[in-house]
């Protein structure tokens, strides 16, 4: 197993130093937590035909400019526009318009025996990501993004791109509104790994080999909103669609390219 290089490793210590001393200086440096749990409805994996419901914890945490979340819980607690996503990541630059930042979260990969279409296929081990993003604030309703994230541990996760726009178009004391849309590409690794089929797995798998290069993945827009009901207590919600694209959508793995997801969820705050 490839460990993570030694300079990225110490750009990541040295970051998050850098964030914890800003943190210390911040003089909005109380702890903010939130707790909650959502249900989501969506593919098994991108391009199945069947759903599955989930159930999933939603919680965060942040202390300055240093943030601890899973399960959307970033956005939720107002760490502002959603690049930097789940996993422990340090604000690097924030100013009125302008985040950039680092970020680690655990990607739990792909077990193919979850799902009869994958299954012969080898799995996508559990690995460590690294994300740098960035978001720029067009005006105090619209938002550009655009993050990449790496597997840093050589397990064949592979590198992602992306790029978003979103916009608040309703907002009142206790009810907010946005939508977005963005695209992704990912390098041939991670195509192969996520839609590819080896030659090795055909007699197993009982599909035709397909190595893809690099290329776009995907293609998404999707609407949220978040109500609240006191100082502590709100739902939230969102339904999306999104499709395959380019070598992704290709991919003998594919049963449909088109998907739609749709989730709801209660929280607290303090």
């Amino acid at each position: 197993m490839r460990t993570i290089p030694p300079a990225f490793a110490a750009a990541v210590l040295a970051s998050c130093a850098t964030a914890s001393a800003q943190a210390a200086q911040d003089p909005d440096d109380d702890v903010r937590y939130l707790l909650g749990a959502a249900v989501s409805f969506s593919p098994e994996y991108d391009g199945a035909s069947r759903y599955k419901a989930r159930l999933r914890p939603v919680w965060a945490v942040r202390f300055g400019r240093i943030r601890i979340a899973s399960g959307g819980g970033s956005a939720l607690l107002g760490f502002g526009r959603t690049s930097a996503g789940d996993g422990a990541s340090a604000q690097l630059v924030e100013s009125e318009r302008w985040r950039l930042g680092l970020s680690l979260r655990v990607d739990s990969g792909r077990d193919s025996g979850d799902a009869d279409t994958t299954r012969g296929l080898p799995d996508v081990k559990r690995t460590l990501r690294a994300k740098l993003y960035a978001n720029y604030a067009l005006t105090p309703d619209w938002n550009l993004g655009a993050s990449l994230s790496q597997d840093v541990l050589g397990r064949q996760g592979g590198l992602v791109g992306s790029v978003d726009l979103g916009w608040r178009f309703y907002r009142s004391e206790s009810t907010e509104w946005t939508t977005g849309v963005g695209v992704s590409a990912g390098n041939a690794q991670n195509l192969r790994s996520y839609f590819g089929v080896p030659a090795s797995a055909v007699a197993a798998s009982g599909k035709p080999a397909y190595e893809p290069g690099a290329g776009l993945r995907d293609v998404s827009v999707g609407v949220g909103f978040k109500h609240t009901f006191d100082k502590h207590w709100f739902v939230f919600g969102s339904v999306g669609a999104s499709r395959l694209l380019g070598p992704a959508a290709d991919s003998p793995l594919v049963q449909k390219p088109g998907s739609q997801m749709a989730a709801i969820g209660l929280a607290w705050r303090n």
